[in-house]
């Protein structure tokens, strides 16, 4: 994942900052509790397509 386009992408729910996990190719907003998937290089910012994080991998 290119580091400038991680700076300019924000959580499409909660407008707030992305960490990128590069062992599960996901845009994790903890905030939003949702880990978004990176496929072929492309984030995929639909809330449709992400999934939920659970306590355990918030570290909760």
């Amino acid at each position: 994942m290119d580091t400038r386009l991680l700076e300019l992408l924000v959580c499409p729910v909660t407008k707030g900052h992305l960490e990128y996990d590069k062992l599960k190719q996901e845009l994790i907003s903890r905030s939003a509790r949702l880990a978004y998937p990176v496929r072929d290089g492309l984030p995929v910012m639909l809330e449709s397509q992400a999934r939920t994080l659970s306590d355990q991998e918030l570290g909760l």
